[in-house]
This record gives C-alpha cells, structure tokens and sequence, in this order.
C-alpha cells in the first residue's frame, strides 16, 4: 500500500515557481513560437488577408509549393553515433565571403506591405547573425537606404531585366556604388505566374482601401495604424505604381531575354554573379559558359509555374555534374532548420530562406525576424549535433535519403 499525506505549505514552496508574465503581447506569443509555422499563425492572425495572402501564396493550384515542401519530409536523415558534438561549425565561405550559416534572406517584393519595418528589420537581423540579405529589385526600401542600415553587413541585389535595358543598368551601378558584393539574376518571370489568391482578394500596390479591406482591417487596427502613419511605400527600382502585382510584371519585365543578355550582365558587373530559377539541369550545365558564379535552382517558391520541378529533387544530379563549376544555392520549400541540412547535404554550398523570414517580420517586425532566425540557427545546429557532424564540410549525400513519393513515370516501359 502507497502512504498518502497531505502536503505542508513548506514542501509545495519549491514547486511553485511563476514566471514573470509579460504584458507585451508581441512579445509573449515570439517566445512562445517554437517554430516557424509557429511564426505564420502569430503572422496570419495580424497581417490583412491580401499582403498575408501575397507572401503565402503561390500560382494557380498552389502544387509547385505544396510539393516542394512535401519534399523536405520525405527525407530520412541517417546519423552518426558517438561523435563529440559539443562544438559545432555552422560557418561556410559563400560566393566569395564568410557566412555564419548555410543561409540567406531571399529576395522579396513589396516587404514593406507585410511589416512597415520591411526590409530594414530583414537587414539588421541578417547583419546580426551574420548572413547575407538580398534587396529585390521589387523591394520597398531604396538600394542606398537599405546600404546604410547596417555597413557592416553582406549585401546581395536581385536583379529583374526591365524592358528599358537603361533602368536595369542603373540598378546594376546604384548597386555597386553602394557596396553590394552579389548579383542575382531572377530568369525564371518572362510573364507572371496566375497567383489566384492576389486575384481574388483585389490586391494593388498599395493596398486599396475597399469595404472589404476595411472590414478585415478591424481586427488587425495595428497593421494599419502603421501603414497610414509611416512614409509611402518607396520602391527600389521605380518611384510610384498603382495597379496589381501581375501588371506591373507584365509591363515592365521583358519576355525576351534569353542566355545572350548574360554576356552584358556579366560585362557590366564585377563582383559574384549568380542566376536564380533555374530548373533543368540542361540549363544549369549551360549557364557554366557564361561565367556565372553560382546558380539558385529555385521555382520562384511555387509563385510561377505550376508543377514546376521540385528543386530539392534537383539538387543531387546537378552537384554531381557541374557542383566543381559554380556554387549551387536552393532555395522553394525550406521552412525548418533541418531544411537547410538536407539541401547542404545534398549538394547545396547555401540556401535562400524568404516565407519563413516574412511570417516572423509579419509576426512582429525586427523582433519576428529575430525570432525567426533564432529557429532557424538553433535547428541548423542541433539537426548537426543530432547527426553526429560538427561541420558542414563533413555533410554529404550519406546522410540523406529522398524517400519517393511522386516518381516520374517511363513511359517507354
């Protein structure tokens, strides 16, 4: 038979520890986001639905995406025991510089739509934890505004090819002028994808105040305490625009650039020069004769083509073919730390991380973006920890398997 007694107040003393209740609401649901689709709750709960919707979103059915990150679970990790993992190296030498981490913050347009802070809290929370931070040509801070956050830190610049081939050359000098060490070349937007969700929720740049917007606004009043209050959307690559996102693409991106244009890039820019969106690997072994630097095997994050290939699937074969040549960078699809392992296991030197950056910067500015990295590195490092790797040089594909789920049928059988 158990005894039972009732407890004295001096035994129940030790047991009852309160912590400090935190009356910053902000505050009290980052800390309490333990990963980052921790992060798109908080975000959808205080984000409008058209700029949430924008940043979660991709083209037409969505499966590009949905897929890409299907791949991602469908990995099986397989460790090493017994290794002293007490130290951990999660630094690499990246398009000519150090980077603290196997990643970057991606490219993205209209931030400031998502968080006023935009893409400065973007900047000042890579600059932190020493990682590099790429400006969109469709971002909403200036390219020199954005070089004077943080000097010490590593800046990239995404690069659309306009029509008007002087506005894309005047980019190009703004952003040497200004201190940016990378180029990265967008080539997978020639016409912009079918992005139902932005179709159907009306959404404009800037956002339009209907009856609709204003009653989703309600429950949200500090999105829009900040927006009404704080300056205009300032855009890094042209002054004013009203109209849709797919508009906007449609004027002013020219479908009919093709690998020539390369050679005037590569003629006007001196630092790293990198192409994103690639999806072949007839097209990544092609793109090593112009002198290219890395590539980004990328489907735009499912924001372009539906069914796209899925890059993570990508990646083995062509760091088998052309790895030696030029650095691969991945991004479409990360979303966990452990993410970011299996693609440098897999072959890539990097990867490029921007929903999971936004749902932080939506969930609460700097802070939410600070968070979100503070997810990302803690999982980046206890993933390695568990996989008995103390650098990322040791990674490789031995400690991956792509488990098969949507396999390519040979119709020749």
């Amino acid at each position: 038979m158990i005894k039972r007694s009732v407890p004295k107040p001096r035994d129940l003393a030790p047991l009852l520890k309160f912590k400090p209740i935190e009356l910053n609401r902000t505050k009290r649901n980052l800390v309490a986001a333990l990963t980052i689709s921790d992060l798109r709750k908080i975000a959808k709960s205080r984000t409008p639905k058209a700029p949430f919707d924008y940043t979660d979103g991709a083209a037409e059915e969505e499966l590009s995406l949905s897929r890409a990150r299907q791949a991602f679970r469908n990995i099986e990790f397989h460790p090493n025991i017994l290794r002293d993992v007490s130290k951990v190296n999660t630094s690499s030498f990246v398009l000519g510089d150090q980077s603290s981490y196997p990643f970057a913050i991606a490219p993205t347009g209209f931030t400031r739509m998502m968080h006023t802070s935009g893409e400065i809290a973007g900047a000042t929370a890579a600059a932190q934890i020493g990682i590099p931070f790429t400006l969109s040509t469709m971002g909403t801070t200036s390219i020199e505004d954005l070089a004077a956050v943080e000097p010490g830190g590593r800046r990239w610049f995404q690069l659309y090819l306009w029509t008007a081939r002087e506005q894309s050359l005047e980019l190009i000098r703004r952003a040497k002028a200004s201190g940016f060490d990378t180029l990265i070349v967008t080539v997978d937007v020639p016409v912009a994808g079918a992005r139902l969700r932005d179709k159907r929720n009306g959404m404009s740049i800037p956002p339009a105040l209907t009856l609709r917007t204003i009653a989703n606004a309600i429950p949200r009043p500090g999105w829009w305490f900040n927006f009404l209050t704080t300056p205009p959307l300032e855009f890094a690559s042209l002054s004013h625009w009203e109209g849709t996102v797919a508009e906007l693409i449609d004027k002013m991106f020219d479908p009919s650039v093709t690998f020539e244009d390369l050679k005037w890039i590569r003629s006007e820019w001196p630092g790293k020069l990198v192409i994103k969106g690639v999806q072949s690997l007839e097209d990544a072994k092609e793109l090593t004769k112009y002198g290219v630097d890395g590539i980004v095997l990328s489907n735009h994050g499912g924001r372009q083509l539906d069914r796209a290939p899925i890059p993570f699937h990508l990646l083995p074969n062509v760091n088998r073919e052309i790895g030696k040549d030029v650095e691969i960078l991945l991004d479409t699809g990360i979303m966990s730390g452990a993410d970011i392992v299996a693609a440098v296991a897999m072959g890539a030197k990097s990867t490029l991380v921007g929903r999971a950056y936004l749902y932080g910067l939506m969930a609460g500015g700097l802070a939410g973006v600070q968070r979100a990295m503070e997810i990302l590195t803690s999982e980046i490092t206890r993933t390695m920890q568990l996989l008995g790797v103390t650098d990322l040089a040791e990674l490789s594909e031995k400690h991956v398997t792509q488990l098969t789920e949507l396999v390519p049928v040979n119709i020749n059988k």
